[in-house]
């Protein structure tokens, strides 16, 4: 059979979110660069429609959750148009379910290995909550796919599938070899069969010995007296992170040439650098895992070296372009209030955490509270933290808060990041308006920083804005400076959409949709706006869940916050 992999993940709609995390995947898998000629992707459905992606989030916006799934063939070159072999699937797909399906894909050829995105409502075209059993997104639908390639382009011969596996013998990364034998391992040793009984053992036999060969010259396997393989802890995570490692290097020489320096990136790690914290700008954003939304980006630092940052899973709109000048750090992961009182009651009663006993012990709280305990324990039992019994009621192991610390600090990448500039260190040079090079920042250097500092000090003194002698601008001259930067931004959505300006004093309110965000010198800003006006409020990442949707907008002595339907109210900033 033709080898096809598929991937697949449950999004839930957040609570507070709604569905902007299925907005901002819609929107991620049409970005820039997947088509073959570097084009965004181009969305599609069945045959004979053309789907738009704000009609799907707008039929999505009262799901609970949807299903992401990756196909990607062995064979994806050879297929060349992907299109007819997802629609095949896809119908497959609704033959096996019984149902209609509200789906969407794009291809993307952005990599080695051509590779469909398919979203698929968690509704199916009559309304009906849409439920898949896990084994069918495991297996049986790519038995389904592995079928219908094969069927298009006839099975693999012998000589194929032996020299696909054998390719795999000297691989950096982790293989189907390795996923294999991690199934045997029993003890962190590894015992390999001196007998075969046929000619395909013996061939599976060898390309383990072969491949624990190469494993013991990575320091990852060492043979034992008696003939076994002692694999090194984490031994499949370390090759993982390896092969990940190796992608971006490749991606980083494709864009910028072997000259640069590629070959010596190394990873981020907040415990080894000095100070524990990264400058620089982001050179490359990179997903880890397209389904989760998790990535890593590459920055580099004003001397040019550059480190691999995982992020872990991104919030809509908190991953920064290519090009602006960001902070990383540690983050401290911080216990929840609601895994205090999971370890609280089950504290009290032997371990186990129930709806029933949470009521006991508080019986001031409401329903919909533990309910939301519930939820967090299901995100929790979907990592492998928690068991549910077969009651209905939890399992919570002794060392629950570590546990769900890990699990957060792994959510978030173990770093956190700062924009510190939304323009670039070259857009910042000639930009009228205060930057982040005019605000000092004399504890970082590094050559590039000092040439484009020179560069942003020459360019003020054309422009009559500093002084011949000066180095940095007076309070008086940065505050024209913010003044004219944010009339030149007024005036220039005013002109291009008919609307006035509306100034929120305290107490205002404007109810528009969030537009757009502009990147001002000084920071960003968000455009709410309606038919007849708009205003400029303080963005926050919050806020990209929600762009194109209606909010109300509301000026206190506190600062900005805002509204969505019904929802909590949230604050912007000051």
């Amino acid at each position: 059979m033709r080898r096809v992999v598929v991937k697949f993940h449950i999004s839930r709609a957040g609570r507070l979110a709604g569905n902007g995390s299925f907005r901002a995947h819609l929107h991620y898998i049409q970005r820039d660069g997947v088509e073959r000629d570097g084009k965004g992707g181009e969305l599609y459905g069945r045959e004979g429609e053309t789907p738009s992606a704000p009609d799907f989030l707008e039929r999505s916006e009262d799901d609970r959750h949807q299903f992401r799934i990756i196909v990607s063939p062995e064979d994806g070159v050879a297929l060349g148009d992907l299109r007819e072999h997802t629609r095949a699937l896809m119908t497959q797909m609704e033959r096996d379910l019984g149902a209609r399906l509200d789906w969407v894909a794009v291809d993307h050829h952005n990599t080695g290995h051509p590779h469909t995105h398919i979203v698929v409502r968690g509704r199916d075209v009559r309304g009906k909550d849409l439920i898949i059993a896990p084994d069918y997104l495991k297996s049986g639908l790519r038995q389904r796919a592995s079928d219908l390639v094969t069927e298009r382009l006839g099975p693999r011969r012998d000589l194929e599938i032996a020299r696909a596996r054998h390719s795999e013998v000297q691989r950096d990364r982790l293989t189907a070899i390795d996923r294999a034998m991690l199934r045997d391992v029993e003890g962190g040793a590894l015992a390999i069969s001196g007998t075969a009984s046929s000619e395909a053992d013996r061939f599976d036999r060898n390309l383990r010995l072969q491949r624990l060969s190469h494993l013991e010259q990575l320091g990852l396997a060492t043979q034992m007296e008696d003939g076994r393989w002692q694999m090194k802890p984490d031994w499949d995570r370390t090759l993982a992170d390896m092969g990940r490692r190796n992608d971006v290097i490749a991606t980083l020489a494709h864009r910028f040439g072997q000259k640069d320096g590629v070959e010596r990136l190394t990873s981020f790690d907040p415990t080894r650098t000095a100070g524990g914290k990264l400058t620089g700008t982001v050179l490359a954003i990179f997903p880890d895992d397209e389904l989760r939304d998790r990535r890593s980006i590459v920055v580099e630092d004003f001397d040019g070296r550059r480190r691999l940052v995982d992020l872990g899973e991104a919030e809509p709109g908190s991953i920064p372009p290519e090009g602006v000048v960001v902070e990383v750090g540690l983050r401290t992961a911080k216990a929840r209030s609601s895994d205090r009182v999971i370890a609280n009651i089950a504290e009290g009663t032997g371990g186990i955490y129930s709806e029933r006993l949470h009521a006991e012990a508080d019986p001031s709280s409401s329903a919909t509270f533990r309910q939301a305990h519930v939820r967090r324990l299901e995100a929790l039992r979907r990592g492998g933290l928690v068991e549910r019994i077969q009651d209905g009621s939890w399992a919570i192991p002794n060392d629950y808060l570590e546990k769900a610390l890990a699990f957060e600090a792994d959510r978030a990448g173990g770093v956190s990041l700062k924009t510190l500039s939304w323009l670039t260190l070259e857009e910042q040079v000639t930009h009228r308006g205060v930057t982040w090079l005019d605000e000092g920042h004399g504890d970082k250097d590094g050559s590039r920083l000092r040439s484009v500092r020179q560069a942003r000090i020459a360019w003020l003194r054309e422009q009559g804005l500093l002084a011949p002698d000066a180095n940095t601008l007076d309070a008086e001259a940065q505050g024209r400076l913010r003044q004219s930067e944010h009339a030149a931004v007024v005036a220039r959505i005013a002109k291009q959409s008919g609307r006035q300006k509306l100034e929120l004093q305290t107490g205002d309110t404007i109810t528009g949709k969030y537009e757009r965000a502009i990147n001002l010198g000084s920071g960003r800003v968000a455009v709410i706006g309606n038919a007849k006006e708009f205003a400029l409020v303080p963005w926050r990442p919050e806020i990209e869940r929600h762009r194109g949707r209606e909010l109300v907008v509301k000026r206190t002595a506190q600062g900005v916050s805002w509204t969505i339907g019904m929802s909590r109210q949230r604050g912007l900033s000051r």
